[in-house]
């Protein structure tokens, strides 16, 4: 079963609407395997942000800044969840990275809508929510970099029948 991490960010956290997304996963049938809430430091976000997910390269230095310093302005919620072609499934639902271009119905689509111009134009890091690994490798990556191999459970849900095509028979 594949797994992948969501980083609910500080604006989340801050308009209140962490319930509402977690729960759009669990209506698929995705499993929390793992959630705490965390406060990470600088070095804990450049490693996510750049050592992993390469950031500088694909989206330049100004971008990562902004990023890092918008990460650090609270709490985030840091959740692995586990199902089938998860990495792709939770991409699907976030929706793209720029709120503008999200499609409705997707978490950035519903619920924020900044562009990246405006952000760039008021030297800020974009409001959008959450951070979703973006390929199995990377998710492999980052699970390690936020979790430790105590703190992610394995345990079965009755909705595993329904979501992941397992026997009825039993």
């Amino acid at each position: 079963m594949e797994r992948t991490l969501i980083v609910l960010k500080p604006d989340a956290l801050k308009r209140g609407i962490v319930g509402e997304i977690i729960t759009r996963f669990e209506k698929v049938g995705l499993k929390i395997v793992g959630c705490k809430m965390v406060q990470p430091d600088y070095e804990h976000y450049y490693h996510h942000y750049e050592n992993i997910g390469k950031m500088v390269s694909r989206r330049g230095k100004h971008a990562f800044d902004v990023t890092l310093d918008m990460m650090q302005e609270g709490p985030v919620m840091a959740i692995v969840m586990e199902g089938i072609e998860v990495v792709s499934l939770v991409r699907k639902m976030v929706g793209t990275t720029e709120p503008k271009e999200a499609s409705p119905g997707t978490i950035r689509g519903d619920y924020a809508h900044l562009s990246f111009d405006y952000a760039d134009q008021e030297g800020i890091g974009i409001p959008n929510l959450i951070h979703a690994s973006g390929d199995p490798g990377e998710a492999i990556k980052e699970i390690a970099h936020w979790f430790k191999k105590d703190e992610l459970f394995s345990y079965a849900t009755v909705h595993e029948v329904y979501t992941q095509a397992k026997s009825r028979k039993s």
